[in-house]
């Protein structure tokens, strides 16, 4: 998403979250150039990638809309617990309670004192110890080896036409 800042910092969080929404809110199915961007789009950041990755996780939650079925509106939980009880221990509880909201792998939701603990790290040092994950852990995906072949000759046939633009 396009935004001003130089760094993914808040300013840039201020940026994507409004023009992301703004998207989502007029009804678009696909947004180009959704993470990663800054300062207008001249530099792509990685850590900025996964905190947009990250807010788009939202917005597809909140573009799936509220269900209204039976499980949704859990009137068998509501007899069950009765006027003045509580919901955790309730088994419709304990069967939705992990998948009923949107759980981001980036933000820090502890207490202070294990925050401070654990480095006092920031959004940025969070992503960046999730980007470091992300690569450590990747796995090249299988290519056919006739397209991996094509590909190279098509990639080697552009180089040989464009000698300035690759050294």
């Amino acid at each position: 998403s396009f935004c001003g800042s130089k760094l993914p910092d808040a300013q840039a969080a201020y940026e994507t979250a409004n023009s992301l929404n703004m998207g989502l809110l007029s009804g678009v199915n696909f947004m180009l150039h959704s993470c990663g961007w800054l300062e207008g789009g001249l530099v792509a950041d990685f850590e900025k990638f996964v905190m947009d990755a990250d807010q788009l996780g939202v917005l597809h939650g909140l573009a799936k809309g509220v269900p209204v079925d039976e499980n949704s509106q859990a009137m068998d939980a509501i007899r069950e617990v009765g006027p003045g009880g509580h919901y955790l221990g309730c088994a419709h509880t304990q069967a939705n309670f992990k998948s009923a909201f949107w759980k981001t792998e980036l933000f820090d939701y502890k207490p202070f004192e294990t925050w401070d603990e654990e480095g006092a790290r920031d959004t940025r040092a969070l992503a960046t110890s999730r980007v470091d994950h992300l690569i450590a852990n990747y796995q090249q995906p299988e290519m056919d080896p006739a397209i991996a072949e094509a590909l190279a000759g098509y990639v080697a046939r552009k180089k040989e036409s464009m000698p300035d633009a690759f050294s």
